[in-house]
């Protein structure tokens, strides 16, 4: 076997110009593959973190029932025993809890259906920095009993800073909701859908609004890891009785999940393409590699040799010139990958304000996973041992006498 390697190798060598185009034609696929497959998955990695922290979280709990009808009267309260059950598991980062519900905002003639959230605001801060989204007045506290408002929301009820706004809507087990707030701040929400009907005041508050003591609607999960969470949520619903259902980022944002699948076709796609074209010349390379030697071939058979090892030593050149082209390439961009994942970059000018404008931060960022240089071996392998289908088969049909004399 020995002898086998070291034939496989210099014979590579022999026509050095070659090789070498065909390995830089291999190692700029594995490059480029392996790059934009970073690119692309620290995009929809930040778009769902995004996503998560404005809404959902990536793990929610509900009263069993509420997602299907969201009604206040399908809440449930906030126990000690939930929130150590939460507590307890480890890739937990925070929790926030919160009480959605709808409300009727009125300000002189003017009045609009507004989507009312009771959060604890230092919480929510601390997730999604909307103190840093405020554009008019001020952020809110735990003990505050003013709110703050959407700026279109503002614009459509015509009020500002300091106005005072009558929400109206129905409670807990159908119990009137109606009181007067001062208008604390105005804050402009990423999501232009919500920036159109957000209100955002003290859980505390909106208990006391709502006429539901201690009840809230969800509980946000926040992770260490959001890989895991489909495990943090099955290791979390083991201790939950059937009073509450939990679900997955995924479960609660569909049209999301089907964008992402989407995108990701379309990229699996394009590297089809790319390692179909590769693939082409990889082949067209051993393909001319097999005809130019028809003579070697028929002296080394004469002399001796089984066919089954010429298979072998054209099958070891072929997998030499791929495994050192893919060697190569990861290594070039494997330190470029792990620089970026940590330092990602940073996008400046009106690009830079569209993307925070719809809350996502300005940045092009990567992600570094052993699955991507994994998934790119294999498929370099797969397309060396397809192209080499052709030389394999000429070799067994191989005739000696017409190739000495050609």
């Amino acid at each position: 076997m020995r002898t086998l390697l070291k034939i496989a190798w210099r014979n590579i060598w022999r026509n050095r110009k070659r090789t070498v185009l065909t390995m830089l034609s291999i190692i700029f696929a594995v490059f480029f593959s392996i790059f934009s497959r970073s690119l692309q998955l620290g995009t929809f990695g930040q778009m769902i973190d995004n996503t998560v922290k404005l809404s959902t979280g990536y793990i929610q709990i509900h009263q069993n029932g509420y997602w299907k009808n969201k009604t206040i009267n399908e809440t449930f309260e906030q126990t000690d025993s939930l929130v150590n059950i939460i507590r307890s598991n480890k890739n937990v980062d925070l929790f926030i809890p919160r009480l959605e519900s709808f409300a009727l905002a009125s300000s002189g003639e003017h009045t609009k259906g507004a989507m009312i959230i009771g959060t604890e605001p230092e919480i929510e801060n601390k997730l999604n920095k909307y103190s840093e989204k405020i554009i008019k007045g001020k952020y809110l506290n735990n003990y505050d009993k003013s709110i703050i408002i959407g700026d279109e929301l503002a614009s459509y009820l015509k009020v500002g800073v300091g106005d005072t706004l009558i929400l109206l809507g129905q409670g807990y087990h159908g119990v009137t909701a109606a009181a007067q707030y001062t208008i604390k701040g105005i804050l402009h929400f990423p999501i232009p859908d919500l920036n159109k009907q957000l209100i955002l005041m003290p859980l505390s508050e909106c208990q006391y609004l709502y006429a539901s003591e201690n009840r809230i609607s969800s509980l946000s999960i926040m992770l260490k890891n959001s890989e895991d969470y489909e495990k943090t949520a099955a290791g979390i619903a083991e201790r939950l009785s059937e009073d509450y259902e939990i679900m997955t980022w995924e479960e609660m944002n569909k049209e999301l999940v089907q964008f992402i699948d989407t995108k990701l076709i379309g990229g699996i796609i394009m590297l089809s393409i790319l390692y179909i074209v590769i693939g082409f010349g990889v082949f067209g390379t051993v393909m001319m590699m097999t005809m130019e030697r028809r003579k070697e071939f028929a002296i080394m058979i004469s002399i001796g040799m089984k066919k089954i090892k010429l298979l072998l030593i054209v099958l070891l050149e072929t997998l030499m010139i791929g495994t050192v082209a893919i060697m190569i390439g990861i290594f070039i961009v494997y330190p470029l990958l792990s620089y970026l994942s940590h330092n990602p970059l940073y996008l400046t000018g009106a690009f830079a304000d569209s993307m925070k404008s719809v809350g996502a931060e300005p940045i092009i960022p990567f992600v570094n996973r052993y699955s991507m240089y994994v998934n790119q071996l294999f498929s370099v392998i797969l397309i060396t041992m397809v192209a080499i289908i052709y030389p394999l088969i000429f070799i067994l049909k191989f005739n000696v006498l017409k190739a000495m004399r050609s």
